[in-house]
């Protein structure tokens, strides 16, 4: 039987780690050809590239700091040469903040933001010529964009945008075929507990109508449902994957 995704080009940024990490693998056994890229930790590239011979070969780990416009140039200049396009762009890079609004400095603001919102902007513009026509973006943002969040003003407003990102960003490319869409995860479990103690973490599951924390797995099953043909006529929408908060 034919996979979902076979013969889908994918571009997965922050690729190697949590979240990142499951959406490369969840694509290539769905049979994408997949291109997953990271800025720093050597040892978690290598694993994943470890784990992803295990789905076939072809499939790439690459190193790029994808708020730089010229590194990204490199980094699709190589999807070029080796895959010719794409069909699957997921923007995954993002970090997180904490910071009561009256202490927030601008630099803390504007890291925040580059990292979440910039890097999806650059990555996207840069992308739109190598994407075939009926191509999928998948954006990855949080649910708490939709609620807000105590010191997380600026984390809250950079997810935010990524939600208007992908609205609009859907009816400028929509001619072409290409769909964009946004995975909005609650609190994952990337680490045990979440890296949160033992009462936050019993506080959150009694908020969720699953009564579990998320697992990567589970965002990552929505974001390939986004990427192939079983959601061909969904754009421009917000898939929320927090349990039921």
């Amino acid at each position: 039987m034919q996979q979902p995704l076979s013969n889908k080009r994918a571009l997965v940024t922050g690729g190697t780690k949590g979240i990142g990490r499951a959406i490369a693998l969840a694509l290539a056994r769905g049979g994408a050809t997949v291109v997953a890229c990271y800025h720093s930790d050597e040892a978690s590239a290598a694993e994943l590239a470890r784990e992803l011979k295990e789905h076939g070969d072809g499939h790439q780990v690459r190193r790029a700091d994808v708020t730089d416009s010229g590194e990204v140039e490199s980094l699709l200049a190589g999807v070029r040469d080796t895959l010719g396009g794409l069909d699957v762009l997921v923007n995954n890079v993002g970090v997180d903040g904490v910071a009561w609004f009256s202490e927030l400095s601008q630099a803390e603001w504007t890291r925040v933001m580059t990292h979440n919102v910039d890097s999806a902007f650059v990555v996207t513009q840069a992308a739109l010529e190598l994407l075939s026509d009926g191509s999928s973006i998948v954006n990855v943002g949080s649910s708490v964009a939709l609620r807000g969040r105590a010191r997380g003003v600026h984390y809250t407003t950079s997810k935010a945008a990524l939600i208007g990102f992908t609205r609009a960003l859907a009816k400028d490319v929509g001619e072409r075929g290409i769909r964009v869409n946004l995975v909005a995860p609650g609190l994952t479990e990337t680490e045990p507990g979440a890296g949160l103690p033992a009462h936050m973490v019993e506080r959150i599951v009694g908020m969720t109508a699953l009564k579990r924390l998320g697992q990567p797995e589970d965002v990552a099953e929505a974001v390939a449902f986004l990427a192939g043909d079983a959601s061909r006529y969904v754009t421009g929408a917000t898939l929320t994957v927090d349990g039921g908060v």
